[in-house]
């Protein structure tokens, strides 16, 4: 009774209410924040981590441009019924180039943070001509337009020097040849040797959505097929159990 009877006098008084919810507040942001000050780098490196290229770059605001982001979040919790149905964990490295992140909490649709390589690109396809033909109980609207709108990449230099601005490693050479990096990753004919040599060799190349010229469904498509395959999670081991 004698600790009900001062917490309904801390609950009446405003001004001591006040006071120790500041306190409990301050002690709490002290805890989150001063470790950083020791930290060197609060995202641990992982191998297989790069930048986007220019086409997934594209496709990645297109993603946000047409609000998938809305009902699909890119962020597994390390809880046991994510990691079952979605995959392994995400881990910070994996949105250090990202402008904004995609995590969340809003799943109309799944997490599609592993779903690069889940779905072959005709399914994509299909999905975003219909995605009721594909899953029948979707609630996903029709995105079959994005197939007619043909993208050049002619700005796709300025737009990776706007990113390089917020630190995204890229280099002279990778804006440079923004655009033919861009032409070249749908083109599996074309020499994606300067694409490799900048990106590394796990970079999709295709025509992805299997129609002539360089679509925004392609650039869309690139994008989802890399989410979550950059890191090799079958040798990858967390910093904290080494």
């Amino acid at each position: 009774m004698a600790i009900l009877d001062k917490h309904a006098i801390l609950e009446k008084n405003i001004t001591l209410l006040s006071i120790f919810a500041f306190l409990v507040v301050t002690i709490g942001g002290i805890v989150q924040i001063a470790p950083l000050f020791w930290l060197e780098n609060t995202i641990e490196d992982v191998e297989g981590m790069r930048p986007y290229t220019p086409l997934e770059l594209t496709g990645r605001d297109i993603y946000i441009r047409e609000g998938c982001y809305v009902c699909h979040s890119q962020m597994i919790r390390p809880m046991r019924d994510e990691v079952e149905r979605y995959g392994h964990y995400s881990l910070a490295a994996e949105s250090q180039y990202d402008h904004p992140f995609q995590w969340g909490s809003k799943r109309t649709g799944p997490d599609l943070a592993r779903v690069g390589g889940r779905y072959s690109d005709e399914w994509h396809v299909d999905h975003l001509r219909n995605p009721q033909s594909v899953v029948p109980e979707s609630v996903m609207p029709k995105y079959g337009y994005l197939e007619d709108r043909l993208i050049d990449g002619e700005y796709i230099g300025d737009l990776l020097s706007t990113h390089a601005l917020v630190g995204v490693p890229y280099e002279e050479a990778h804006i440079e040849n923004a655009k033919a990096d861009f032409a070249v990753q749908t083109d599996p004919f074309g020499d994606t040797d300067g694409l490799f040599e900048r990106y590394g060799e796990n970079v999709n190349v295709r025509n992805f959505d299997g129609q002539p010229g360089i679509s925004e469904a392609d650039a869309l498509i690139a994008y989802l097929q890399m989410l979550g395959t950059l890191v090799d999670f079958s040798t990858f081991t967390p910093v904290a159990s080494r």
